[in-house]
Formats: C-alpha cells, structure tokens, sequence
C-alpha cells in the first residue's frame, strides 16, 4: 500500500474507533505495514506519532462534547479512555489549558484539532542519492535500551546525553545509531549506540554485542548539520522514495544512523559539510 493511501486509511480507522482501545500495533496491522516502519513513516510524514494524534483527537472531541452536551467529566474520562477523572482531568488541561470543570462553569474556549485530510499535491522532481549495496553479517558493542515507539522521539537524544555525560563514549564513541525489532510488531524497540565489535578486546560493563545479519541495504548518504539534515533525508525518504519505489519493500526491523566522526568537521556534528548515512534493509519484492 502506497504511504499516502495507508495514512488516509489509518486515519479513517481511528476515526471509527476513536472510543476504543486503539494501539500503534492496531492501526499498524488495519494497513498492513510493520508498527517499525509505520511510526516512523506517520511521524515523519504527518508530524506526529500514531498516539500523539489519537490522543490530540480525543481531547479535541471531549472538550467539544464537554461545551454541547450535559456528560458528566467521568463519564467523559470513561468514554475517552482514561482510567480516572483525575488522569482526564490532566489531560484536558494540558491540552486545553483549563479544566473541564473551569470549561464548563465559566464558559471558556477550549482548542480544536482537526481529523488529517490528504491532498494532492506534486512532490519529488528532486534528486535523491542512495545506492542500494549488499553487507555480510557484522557484529557491533553498544549500549543498549529499550524504548516505547511513542516516546522514542524525544527519549533517545536524551540517551545519547546521558551516554556522553556518564563517560561511557570512552568505551563506544558512536559510530551507529541502531534501532532493532527482529518481528516487527511490537510496541517496543531496542536501541543500541554503538560501534563496530572487536572480538580482541574485552566487553565493558554495561554494554552488549549484537549481531546485524546479512541484508541488501539501501544506503542514503546525508550531508548537513544534526538533527536537520538527517530529519529532511528521512522525510523524503518516506515521502519522495519510498512511494516511487517499485522492485523492492522493507526487508526486517533494523534501521542504522551511521556517523562520520565529529573531530573530522570544524563545526563537529552542526557543521554544514557533517557527513552521516541512513540504512534500511530491502528486498526485492516477490
């Protein structure tokens, strides 16, 4: 499925079970792509996670139901999907800025948020350069940790921090960025920063070998300072080269950041001319 069609199409699905129990691997499985790649597609492409709309649809319809109608604020919680009147209640403040029962006893305006629609647009016509190279299976030393795909976005720069800041990049300097889901299909990922191995040398504390099996990668290379550069190669990644794609599909779970050493650029990893790739394991489709 194109990832236009698969957006619009998970989009009408949340809709239609906007009061129930809505996960990333569901609306996942509705368009039959892995949750692996179609978090990240939709985050790229839309902005946001899979959760973070569904979470900013359902506060948008409890406060317009909150101001139409005569629910009571559990009975909203409920219908909404949250366990308490208090955990709404935190909710529709952070969304809204006020409490239901400040919306409902002085009247104030609460925030709307739209369903996404899709509109045609032109795109592409641009050049976008990747070689598409064949890797034996390699082994790699890093520091691993497991992450939400919802959280993933904002917990894994702080990752990298604290791994710099405990003085762990003694040991593994980051030349990888490694997310790993070997099935696909769960709500979690592992997350290793992390070089090559040397078998010669003894395993840190703290750390832990994984082996990147043999795949036909699709190598993206990417020149610019972070995070900008890599975000506008990931995004046409998904929106330029993935729907013009027609011989190969995603092949397994594994998605690398490889990074050039810093101390090579006068500007380090915000100099203009940073140099990085992107890696995604491909087949050729059946």
């Amino acid at each position: 499925m194109e990832w236009a069609k698969a957006i619009g199409e998970a989009v009408r699905y949340i809709e239609n079970h906007i009061t129930e129990d809505i996960t990333l691997s569901s609306v996942a499985e509705h368009v039959r792509i892995s949750p692996f790649y179609f978090h990240k597609g939709f985050s790229i492409l839309c902005g946001y996670s899979v959760m973070e709309y569904v979470r900013n649809r359902r506060m948008a319809l409890a406060g317009e139901e909150l101001i139409t109608s005569n629910i009571t604020v559990i009975d909203l919680a409920m219908k909404y999907g949250y366990d308490s009147p208090d955990s709404f209640t935190k909710a529709f403040s952070r969304f809204h800025g006020h409490t239901p029962l400040a919306v409902r006893k002085n009247k104030t305006m609460v925030r709307t948020f739209a369903p996404l629609k899709l509109t045609i647009s032109l795109k592409g016509g641009s050049v976008m350069d990747y070689k598409i190279t064949k890797k034996e299976a390699f082994c790699i030393l890093g520091a691993s940790k497991e992450f939400s795909y919802e959280n993933a976005k904002r917990e894994i720069p702080l990752f990298w921090q604290e791994h710099y800041a405990s003085g762990r990049g003694k040991h593994v300097c980051g030349m990888f960025g490694v997310n790993i889901d070997p099935q696909m299909a769960y709500e979690k990922f592992e997350y290793l920063i992390a070089d090559v191995y040397n078998p010669s040398v003894d395993i840190p504390d703290g750390f832990t070998v994984r082996t990147i099996p043999a795949f036909t990668w699709a190598v993206f290379p990417c020149r610019g300072a972070l995070p900008h550069a890599l975000q506008d190669i990931n995004a046409k990644i998904f929106s330029e080269w993935l729907p013009a794609l027609q011989d190969y599909e995603f092949a397994a779970g594994y998605c690398i950041e490889m990074y050039d050493a810093p101390d090579k650029y006068p500007g380090g990893t915000s100099d203009e001319n940073y140099y990085t790739e992107i890696w995604l394991p491909i087949r050729k489709k059946a």
